[in-house]
């Protein structure tokens, strides 16, 4: 089955749902959003800590925004999307509330602002423990009445449609790729539809599930860098993992790991040893405040050291019922495993948590893909460089959701459907047997990716990992060939191809720089890779 939208977005976190506002007040567009799962289930909803912005001028101004988030970035991030992300930031926030998203404030009206590792100044808004969820709440709300919208739940995208598709040969070196849609599973059917567009956008999230463990949910399988790469579009800065380095240590929960916000650790949390004893004076003067790279290190080097699965967060100084207050989600959930965190520590260790690089875009959000516009955390918009500044992330989905709506809706009218896409050949079944397999394959790439590509890296390590996914794709993509395309087989091809770009791009990084790590190269002085050809 064919079907046409003029819009087609494939994500439904903070990046998708508001650019799909921004275009539907023409009001003159048939949208459509597809979210692989629900639209509650998005990476935004995990968001705990808050989203940055300027708005106490009177301690704070743009500057300091810009200078916290080039020091986070080790000088990597791009001058010119830092200031667009922080200078739009404020008005990006307005929209927010416009649409119904509610922040915490103080009794006279004023926002009530958090402060996180490396932010200079309180500037982080939040609602309680739970910003991102508030923030999807409300923008699933705006989008559910919204009569030019059509949410598509349960619906995924397999493949994005090129000139490939028409039996063109492209390769990265091809000028001007177009996008002209893309393939996607439907759920009732389970046959792949052809879904033409005259603009899409990818808003797939994070990567954070080809990781043994994640704050992500399950569903971070990097879809829309791997089908983007797969298209011939340049993938940047894949290196650049963030590992947030205090999730709640519970083996039973991997797939998300439960974030224990960097707020609780600007609200005065210590990082203590199991045995109470502190460690980040030793790596840090800013201590338990230290950028997350640097704290994730350093734990990291501490469990190495005294061979111990976790650390602990210290909050027991604070006045319990204002801890409570802060942190009511936080408190019940370590309370429901037998924690009181206002009398314990909170067992803490790092794991994945946010990809800083992703699909290469322009200041408009274009990639290199005609036609084809990234947001969000599958997108390397600069801003980030080899360091995500904590809280920048949702506020950079809505600024360059604004900056890639405003530009398609200014060339849109110069495209048209291509209607020489031919259907999806879904013939093939898969049998229990090639099920298994799948599933198996999917727990080796969190395997073989936490071992060798983790917090800190070698050649030796990356060389191994490289090694055993060639052996993984060789095998998946001959799978894929002779089976029915599903869901299951689709993310394992996608997490193997996402694996395989982290470990390349680290591979070619000569120099310990953000968020990479290696002990084979522990300085700054190697040039930086290019984008994946």
């Amino acid at each position: 089955m064919t079907k046409k939208y003029d819009f087609l977005i494939i994500g439904g976190g903070v990046a998708g749902l508001s650019f799909a506002l921004k275009v539907a007040r023409t009001e003159k567009y048939k949208i459509a959003l597809c979210c692989k799962t629900t639209l509650d289930e998005a990476n935004t909803t995990k968001a705990q800590g808050g989203i940055a912005s300027v708005t106490n001028l009177a301690v704070d101004d743009f500057e300091k925004h810009i200078h916290d988030t080039m020091v986070a970035g080790d000088w990597l991030s791009d001058p010119m999307a830092v200031e667009q992300v922080v200078r739009n930031a404020p008005r990006g926030i307005e929209e927010l509330v416009n649409w119904g998203v509610n922040f915490d404030k103080q009794n006279d009206g004023s926002f009530d602002l958090h402060r996180e590792g490396g932010h200079s100044e309180f500037r982080i808004l939040h609602h309680a423990d739970d910003t991102g969820a508030e923030i999807q709440r409300g923008l699933i709300q705006a989008v559910r009445n919204n009569p030019y919208i059509e949410v598509l739940e349960n619906h995924f995208a397999v493949e994005v449609i090129t000139q490939h598709h028409l039996g063109v040969h492209v390769t990265r070196r091809t000028p001007d790729i177009k996008c002209y849609g893309a393939y996607i599973l439907n759920p009732d059917t389970q046959k792949i539809d052809t879904y033409l567009s005259r603009i899409t956008l990818m808003a797939t999230g994070g990567t954070g599930a080809v990781y043994a463990t994640t704050t992500n949910p399950e569903i971070a399988t990097g879809d829309g860098i791997a089908m983007v790469y797969r298209a011939k579009g340049l993938v940047k800065d894949m290196e650049f993992v963030q590992f947030h380095p205090t999730s709640l240590y519970n083996p039973k929960e991997t797939h998300p790991a439960y974030l224990i916000t960097e707020a609780m650790r600007g609200y005065g949390g210590i990082l203590r040893l199991p045995n109470g004893e502190e460690f980040m004076q030793k790596y840090d003067p800013r201590l338990s405040l230290a950028p997350r790279d640097i704290v994730a290190r350093a734990i990291d080097n501490e469990m190495k050291i005294h061979a111990i699965d976790h650390v602990c967060l210290d909050v027991t100084h604070k006045d319990p019922e204002e801890t409570k207050h802060h942190f009511p989600n936080i408190y019940a959930k370590c309370l429901s495993i037998g924690i009181d965190i206002t009398k314990e520590y909170i067992p803490v260790a790092p794991c994945a948590h946010y990809m800083c690089g992703g699909i290469k875009v322009n200041l408009d959000g274009q990639s290199t893909i005609q036609r084809l516009y990234a947001v969000g955390e599958c997108a390397c918009t600069g801003l980030h460089g080899g360091n995500r500044l904590a809280s920048n992330s949702l506020i950079e989905a809505v600024v360059y959701a604004d900056a890639a709506a405003k530009h398609s809706l200014s060339v849109i009218e110069e495209y048209d459907f291509n209607e020489q896409i031919p259907e999806w050949n879904d013939e093939g079944t898969l049998s229990n047997e090639e099920r298994v397999l799948i599933d198996q394959d999917i727990k080796e790439v969190g395997q073989v990716m936490s071992t060798y590509v983790g917090i800190v890296r070698s050649d030796l390590r990356l060389r191994r990992a490289w090694e055993r996914l060639d052996l993984l794709y060789e095998e998946t993509e001959d799978l894929f060939r002779r089976v029915k395309a599903t869901k299951d087989i689709c993310e394992l091809r996608n997490m193997i191809n996402v694996g395989y770009l982290i470990t390349r791009q680290a591979l070619e990084r000569k120099e310990s720089r953000g968020l990479h790590y290696s002990i084979d190269y522990p300085k700054k002085d190697g040039e930086a890779p290019k984008e994946v050809w």
